[in-house]
């Protein structure tokens, strides 16, 4: 793209302390990062912006006292700083070994689920980040399975980015899925605090659920 006078943007909210990130590497220009997503404290982020090879040139949003090189003026919120940077440094620390742990956790609810009749996973089974599982559950509607499980497990039926939209998912149609499989899907993150205890907890009541989900619409 650097040929083409075209800069890359890449938002890795969801891959920092999750995968190794390399901007040289990957011919990345400009970084999207976020504290939450890594454990640390809510309503900060960061942007990388490339300096070199090629140097990438921003107009400033917000102007006044001229901090971060006039590019965001503004008094920097030191304790959210360095908690931001704390929850990388030990996310980068555990790097390996939680992506290991999260892998077998994830794989191991994936096998659960998946016996289940008529539970399609969406993705590559590995290709994936590994606390991340999303599926699509026949016969059943996914705003009625959330609503049955809420109280005792947090789930979600699609992204954060489009939880105001009642349209289907537009990444799961693209995977050739129907409107209503697409509406019927399931997202789970598991975490650094997840435990197989749980995971055979969360699968088990799913699996109950949706069996009792599937038996109600026969009945009627």
């Amino acid at each position: 793209m650097s040929k083409k006078d075209v800069l890359f943007h890449s938002d890795a909210a969801q891959a920092i302390g999750k995968i190794p990130l390399d901007v040289k590497e990957m011919n990345i220009n400009l970084l999207s990062l976020t504290a939450h997503k890594v454990y640390g404290p809510k309503g900060i982020g960061a942007l990388y912006i490339r300096r070199r090879d090629p140097r990438v040139n921003i107009a400033p949003q917000l102007h006044g006292g001229g901090q971060e090189k006039e590019i965001r003026s503004g008094t920097l919120y030191t304790p959210q700083i360095v908690g931001f940077g704390k929850a990388i440094e030990l996310s980068l620390e555990e790097l390996e070994t939680e992506n290991k742990r999260q892998t077998e956790l994830r794989d191991r609810l994936q096998k659960q689920l998946l016996s289940l009749e008529g539970v399609h996973l969406n993705g590559h089974p590995t290709q994936r980040l590994a606390g991340n599982i999303n599926v699509s559950i026949e016969g059943v509607d996914g705003a009625a399975l959330l609503l049955a499980l809420q109280g005792n497990v947090a789930l979600s039926s699609g992204s954060a980015c489009t939880s105001t939209t009642t349209k289907p998912s537009h990444v799961l149609k693209a995977l050739g899925h129907s409107d209503k499989l697409a509406y019927s899907s399931l997202r789970f993150g598991l975490g650094r605090f997840t435990t197989c205890q749980e995971i055979d907890i969360i699968s088990k009541l799913i699996i109950d659920t949706v069996k009792s989900l599937r038996q109600t619409i026969i009945n009627h």
